[in-house]
C-alpha cells in the first residue's frame, strides 16, 4: 500500500481547509451560541462540489476516490463538525447508499441533483425507542397497489428541516418476506410527511437536527431501495459509509485542538517561561499527535479498502471507535491546556470538547463498537458476502 497522498488528495485538502476557513468559520461562534444553522453553507458546499466528491462524473460528481471524501471531512470538521455532519449524512449515509443499493434508474434520477447540491439527502433509522437496538424500529411501510403507506417517526436526524428526501428504514406491515425491513428514499413535499427541530444539544448546535414523521405517507413502490426484506441489509450498508465519514472528521477534532493548542502553549508563560516547556503539557500534545497520526492511518486503510471494492465492516468499526475517543480526549486535553480560558468560548476548545462528544455516541456507540470488535476477534462474527457492494474507484 502506497502512504503517500496523491496530488490529487493535497488538491483536495487544500480545497477543503480553505472552505472551512472562508466559509463555516465566519460567525460560526454566534450560531453555535444561538443554537442556529446556516442554510446557505450547504448551497455553498453544493456549488464547491463538495457534496459530490465521491459521486461518479457521470452523475455530476467530482468522481474522487473515498480516501478524497476522507480527507474533505477532516477539514471540515476541522473548521466545525456541523460541515462535516453533512457530508456523514449527504455523501455518506444518503449517496454512497444509493450507489450502492439504487438500480441504475434509481442512481439517474436523484444522483445528479444531489450531487450538484441542487437537492440534500438525510437519513432516517434512530427512533424514540430504537438506537442501538435499530433492529426493534416501530415505523411501518404497508403494502397499498403500487404504493407503500408510511407511518411512523424517526428522531436525531440531521438535517431534518433542510433534505428534501431522505432514506428512510422502515418494518413491513403484513409481509411474507423473511426479513421485515424495506428501505425507501421519501420526498419531503409527500403529502404525511413532517418535522420539527430538535434544541438543547450539548454539542454541534450549529447544526439542523430534529425529528420527521409520517402519517398515512404514500410512496411509490419504484422508491424502495433493493427488494422487500433488504432493508435492514440497507441500513447496515449505510452505516459502513457513514462511519468512515465520522471517522475520518474525528481526525480533523484532532487537528484542530493542534491548531488552538500550540500557539497557546508557545505564547502563555508560567513561571518565566511557556508552558510549552512544561513535560504534561509536552505530554499532552504528543498525545494528541499520536491520535492524529494513528487516526489518520485507519482511516486511510478503509478508504482503500472502500477503493478496492472491499467489504470493511470490521475496519470501519474500528475506525470510528478508535478515532472518536480519541478526538474527545484531545478535546478534554486540549481544555486543560487552556485553563480556564478553555471553560469559555473566547475560545474554540470548549466546543471541539461539546461537539467531540457526540461521536462518541452516533453511528455506533462506544459500547457497541466494543461489542463489534471482540466478536469478531473471538469469532462469534463475520463478514458474509453483501448482496450489493459499493462500486470501486476509478469509477466505470
Amino acid at each position: 500500500m502506497d502512504f503517500a497522498p496523491t496530488p490529487e488528495h493535497e488538491q483536495i485538502r487544500e480545497a477543503a481547509y480553505r472552505f472551512g476557513q472562508s466559509e463555516i468559520l465566519p460567525g460560526l461562534r454566534e450560531r453555535d451560541r444561538a443554537g442556529e444553522s446556516d442554510p446557505a453553507t450547504l448551497e455553498k458546499m453544493g456549488a464547491s462540489g463538495f457534496l459530490g466528491v465521491s459521486v461518479p462524473e457521470k452523475f455530476g460528481g467530482m468522481g474522487a476516490d473515498y480516501i478524497s471524501l476522507g480527507i474533505v471531512c477532516e477539514e471540515m470538521e476541522r473548521a466545525d463538525t456541523s460541515a462535516r455532519v453533512v457530508l456523514s449524512v449527504h455523501n455518506g449515509l444518503h449517496c454512497m447508499t444509493l450507489m450502492q443499493w439504487g438500480t441504475p434508474e434509481q442512481q439517474e434520477r436523484w444522483l445528479p441533483d444531489l450531487a450538484a447540491g441542487r437537492r440534500f439527502g438525510g437519513f432516517g433509522l434512530t427512533e424514540p425507542g430504537a438506537g442501538s437496538d435499530a433492529i426493534n424500529l416501530k415505523t411501518t411501510a404497508r403494502k397499498d397497489g403500487d404504493h407503500y403507506v408510511l407511518n411512523g417517526s424517526k428522531t436525531w436526524i440531521s438535517l431534518a428541516d433542510y433534505a428534501h428526501q431522505f432514506l428512510v428504514v422502515t418494518r413491513l406491515a403484513e409481509t411474507s418476506a423473511k426479513a421485515p425491513f424495506a428501505a425507501f428514499i421519501v420526498d419531503r413535499t409527500t403529502p404525511g410527511f413532517s418535522s420539527r427541530p430538535l434544541h438543547g444539544k450539548l454539542g454541534v448546535r450549529a447544526g439542523n437536527t430534529g425529528e420527521i414523521f409520517f402519517e398515512d405517507m404514500r410512496v411509490p413502490a419504484d422508491c424502495m431501495l433493493g427488494e422487500e426484506g433488504d432493508g435492514f441489509k440497507v441500513a447496515m450498508s449505510a452505516l459502513d459509509h457513514g462511519r468512515y465519514t465520522v471517522a475520518s472528521g474525528a481526525v480533523g477534532i484532532i487537528q484542530a485542538c493542534l491548531d488552538a493548542c500550540i500557539p497557546y502553549a508557545n505564547d502563555r508563560e508560567v513561571g518565566g517561561e511557556p508552558i510549552g516547556k512544561k513535560q504534561l503539557v509536552q505530554q499532552m500534545i504528543a498525545s494528541m499527535v499520536r491520535g492524529r497520526e494513528v487516526g489518520r492511518l485507519l482511516y486511510f486503510k478503509v478508504g482503500w479498502m472502500k477503493n478496492q471494492g472491499l467489504r470493511h465492516t470490521k475496519e470501519c468499526s474500528m475506525a470510528k471507535w478508535v478515532n472518536c475517543e480519541a478526538a474527545f480526549d484531545a478535546a478534554n486535553k486540549a481544555v486543560e491546556i487552556h485553563g480556564a480560558y478553555g471553560f469559555s468560548d473566547e475560545f474554540p476548545v470548549e466546543r471541539y470538547f461539546r461537539n467531540s462528544r457526540g461521536a462518541v455516541i452516533y453511528e455506533g456507540t462506544h459500547e457497541i463498537h466494543t461489542l463489534l470488535q471482540a466478536e469478531y476477534e473471538l469469532g462469534y462474527r463475520s463478514d458474509k458476502p453483501v448482496a450489493k457492494t459499493l462500486p470501486g474507484w476509478p469509477f466505470r
